[in-house]
């Protein structure tokens, strides 16, 4: 009895021990996994951080360049005025050397307002942001930009919401992001007019304003590249207008999307954290 007793205990001392150096090794197994997919998650940040110093360091050298040459750019603009001011004036006869001189004048014109807009995109954004209605803002916006659309025969509507609807925010950059909005569907509309309407509800803990234009509609093959930087499909256009909106929209920790339909028009949706 005691050799079978003793036997018993033995085998299931092996048993034991053996579920414990499985487990253990299983235990070993999956903390290595851990450790392999964490290092790795490492890896990334460590280079996602060197991209973002590096495309950091290159926003700041960029963005210097950019203001030094629209220093002696507003002294070429300025010597093309007075130089067409003194043709004119010592010889109606220099018409062509004028048509030329504004043409010049045209040019620099464009390139100052492509560098504005890159500083405006590649530049640090300082938000200022204080409470603000929404509603409110959208309806100054709309007095702003009535004008303009009116002259395209464009009618602005606005849906507001039923009660205010207050939001953190830094009123010029989120009008200028949506100024940009109204000014590419605008240029979207046919010849005939249409309509561009805004609304704002509320939707959670976010505030979610529409811009809803209908116009043409962006090709599906387009959609994916609208707010890239430098994409156009306009000609003349920097291609820096929705990139610049989405990165306001993004600083503010919102978000923003596009919906369209070839033949019935686009919706940009921005939604913004409220308070």
């Amino acid at each position: 009895m005691y050799i079978f007793g003793g036997g018993s205990y033995v085998a299931t001392m092996g048993r034991f021990l053996w579920g414990l150096v499985a487990g253990w090794s299983s235990a070993l197994l999956l903390a290595a996994v851990v450790a392999a997919i964490i290092y790795r998650r490492y890896e990334r940040l460590q280079q996602r951080a060197r991209q973002a110093e590096r495309l950091a360091e290159l926003g700041t050298l960029t963005g210097g360049l950019a203001h030094e040459i629209k220093n002696p750019l507003s002294t070429v603009q300025l010597n093309l005025q007075l130089l067409r001011e003194d043709l004119e004036q010592r010889d109606p006869a220099n018409s062509r050397l004028v048509n030329r001189l504004n043409t010049v004048q045209n040019e620099t014109a464009r390139l100052r307002d492509i560098l504005d807009d890159f500083l405006r995109y590649a530049g640090k954004i300082e938000l200022d942001r204080k409470p603000h209605d929404v509603n409110a803002l959208l309806e100054e916006l709309i007095d702003f930009f009535s004008p303009q659309a009116q002259l395209q025969r464009v009618q602005l509507r606005l849906r507001k919401s039923s009660q205010p609807l207050v939001v953190p925010l830094d009123e010029r950059l989120i009008q200028q992001a949506l100024l940009n909005l109204l000014i590419n569907a605008l240029q979207a509309m046919p010849e005939d007019g249409g309509e561009i309407i805004l609304s704002v509800a509320e939707r959670g803990e976010q505030a979610v304003i529409d811009v809803i234009d209908t116009a043409r509609g962006i090709p599906p093959e387009a959609l994916e590249k609208i707010f890239e930087a430098y994409y156009s499909t306009k000609s003349g256009g920097t291609g820096l207008g929705l990139a610049i909106a989405r990165r306001i929209v993004q600083e503010h920790g919102g978000q923003i999307n596009v919906r369209s339909e070839l033949g019935k028009g686009t919706d940009f949706t921005i939604a913004l954290p409220r308070l």
